[in-house]
């Protein structure tokens, strides 16, 4: 089990060991490189701590599909309600804690994307400051070609994997695909409450080739 520091003790099943991390790829790497390298092990448990739980969580499923051991039973638990906890309809708080030990898990797309970042909740591509001018596709979809304020992307819990919509005053309808594609001279991508920290020309969610397991009710 991993647990992000300053995560509450109380969320962390009882006599199950664990080691802690920071939202970061070494400290991540340093605390799961003995426990995927056991064969033996089925399960691996992420308790996400109060701030940005689900980037730490998305950071952590990130780290073991670059390991190549999506073949883990993940449970989640989350301290709070989040996009993902309402993606993927997860309890939150005590209820997570006993349903990572107890629970069964469920194959499900995992959605990545062009930088081999984990999606767990929700997404936004954006402008710099303010709209931005270009194009956005889902699959061969055209979503908007012009000016527009963002796109938003979340996860599916079943095929194709990926809905995008763009973020409207009034919410506009969602589109359904395998990948969610933008271009513009300028982008910002916000991934499960993260901002980028550059620019960049183009930006895609897309469903990876194997699929993850996680535990639900």
């Amino acid at each position: 089990m991993i647990a992000e520091a300053g995560a509450d003790p109380e969320l962390i099943p009882a006599g199950v060991g664990h080691t802690e991390a920071v939202r970061e790829r070494s400290s991540i790497l340093a605390a799961l490189t003995g426990a995927l390298s056991d064969e033996s092990l089925t399960r691996i448990v992420v308790v996400a701590g109060p701030q940005l739980p689900d980037a730490f969580c998305a950071a952590v499923v990130g780290r073991i599909m670059l390991a190549e051991r999506l073949d883990l039973d993940i449970a989640l638990v989350l301290p709070h309600a989040t996009p993902a906890s309402k993606v993927y309809g997860l309890p939150t708080g005590a209820a997570a804690a006993a349903l990572a030990v107890e629970g069964a898990a469920a194959e499900l797309p995992l959605i990545r994307d062009d930088m081999a970042i984990v999606l767990l909740g929700q997404a936004r591509q954006r402008g710099v400051d303010g709209p931005f001018d270009g194009e956005s596709y889902v699959d061969s979809e055209l979503l908007i070609r012009g000016k527009a304020k963002a796109v938003v992307i979340e996860p599916t819990t079943t095929m194709p994997g990926v809905r995008a919509r763009l973020d409207k005053r009034f919410r506009a309808k969602w589109h359904l695909g395998r990948a969610a594609q933008t271009g513009a001279p300028a982008l910002i991508v916000e991934r499960d409450g993260i901002t980028a920290p550059r620019p960049t020309k183009r930006s895609t969610f897309y469903r990876h080739q194997h699929n993850w397991k996680l535990v639900r009710p």
